[in-house]
């Protein structure tokens, strides 16, 4: 084929980096590290790869369609949820460098005590967005590692912690190829993606950061009739903008979190599961769903809230399958997710206060702030647990909402009803 003029020849890198390099080299920092870290995370890489090569051919070998059963979240198990979770279990097994194993598809935590000396615990989603995999959408696994306390041998409650003591987290999107993103503790977010020739992941995207703005929404509309009001308001906001000449929003969901939190991380925008009268706590799981992807979201210039507006790396679980709302995309955008919640809630012009019904009730419910008050003394308590530290001769409250209506309650009471608020 004839040309005009000299062909320049594309040059071929031949500096490739695999994961394997970029966590020795990581290591390799660190002069006190054991080298522990790096064959844990050698480990997840075999399971990553191996799930990957199960997704490649799941219609071939009949892997698709449900397995008949569901995991301890009430979702339906498809037969790779199960192989996923086998295949994780197994690779930390043969890690020997993981005490504990958190899972969604588990109700309890695995142990594994033949591990002596181990010093790591992993939360995992083996397989997220899995109802998907019939249809060949990208889904994806989430994972979060945790460092144990010196002298723990493992529990559960070692992982119940905020996202701020993760010491590593990321997630692998299996699509047209498979993406893994990786960050650790105070440092910078990587992704990689599977050379299926070489069996290696490689890197290909080297301190990934966010736009800071982008005007893409990401959430799942059809939730909408159970969303709050001020949630309503503020997606409602993007899609019909008041300013003269302001442009919508462009809408893009997938129904994978995984597929739509990588595809937010590389062009920003804000991504979105909130909480809503269907589920007031979220669905999203904070231990390996919320926790994990703030992590990324934050080393990469980004932000993540949970429905409250609370740092949701701050956030502790109360039980390993503890579940919250989320908001996270880029750094501008979330400022004014929160900039529009507050305004929301300072710009009502008559708070409702619930006043006591007798004397002896001695704290009232603010609707506004979402917040108690001690009728004595006047001080704000933001939530139902505060309110168990008060002096025992203040023994009721009168709870808000659907409670509204029964008379005051037995501070006692409350753990048992902190439901209804």
């Amino acid at each position: 084929m004839a040309t005009n003029g000299p062909v320049q020849e594309e040059k071929i890198n031949t500096d490739i980096i695999t994961l394997t390099r970029f966590l020795t080299e990581e290591q390799s920092k660190h002069k006190e590290a054991t080298g522990d870290f790096t064959l844990l995370c050698h480990a997840l890489q075999f399971s990553f790869k191996s799930i990957a090569y199960y997704i490649r051919r799941a219609t071939l070998i009949n892997l698709t369609g449900l397995a008949g059963s569901s995991n301890t979240t009430g979702d339906d198990q498809k037969k790779l949820d199960v192989i996923g979770n086998d295949l994780f279990i197994a690779a930390m097994r043969s890690s020997g460098k993981c005490a504990v194993l958190v899972s969604e598809e588990e109700e309890e935590a695995i142990y594994f005590p033949e591990h002596e000396g181990a010093r790591y615990a992993v939360a995992c989603d083996p397989i997220d967005g899995s109802s998907n995999l019939d249809a060949g959408v990208s889904v994806g696994t989430i994972f979060g590692i945790h460092k144990l306390p010196e002298g723990s041998k493992g529990t559960k409650e070692d992982l119940l912690k905020p996202g701020t003591e993760l010491v590593a987290a990321g997630f692998t999107m299996y699509g047209a190829s498979a993406q893994l993103v990786i960050t650790m503790k105070g440092s910078t977010v990587n992704g990689f993606t599977m050379d299926n020739a070489l069996g290696e992941f490689i890197l290909t995207h080297p301190n990934m950061r966010m736009p800071k703005s982008r005007a893409i929404y990401s959430v799942n509309e059809g939730n909408s009739l159970y969303w709050e009001d001020s949630t309503k308001e503020y997606f409602n906001s993007l899609k019909y903008p008041t300013q003269e000449g302001g442009k919508p929003y462009s809408a893009r969901y997938i129904g994978s979190m995984v597929a739509d939190a990588y595809r937010t991380l590389l062009y920003g925008g804000i991504f979105a599961y909130p909480a809503d009268k269907k589920s007031p706590k979220g669905k999203l799981r904070i231990l390996y769903e919320c926790a994990p992807m703030a992590m990324v979201f934050e080393n990469a210039g980004g932000q993540a809230l949970d429905s409250k507006m609370n740092r949701l790396m701050e956030v502790v679980p109360a039980h390993i399958h503890d579940r919250s709302g989320i908001f996270m995309g880029s750094y501008d955008e979330m400022e004014k997710v929160k900039s529009f919640h507050n305004s929301q809630y300072s710009s009502s012009p008559n708070p409702t206060i619930l006043q006591p019904t007798n004397l002896h009730t001695m704290a009232v419910f603010n609707t506004n702030t979402t917040s108690f008050t001690s009728c004595s003394s006047g001080h704000e308590f933001p939530d139902v647990q505060s309110i168990l530290s008060l002096p025992m001769d203040i023994s009721t409250v009168f709870l808000p909402g659907a409670a509204a209506s029964i008379p005051p309650l037995p501070i006692a009471a409350l753990p048992t009803l902190s439901t209804w608020l």
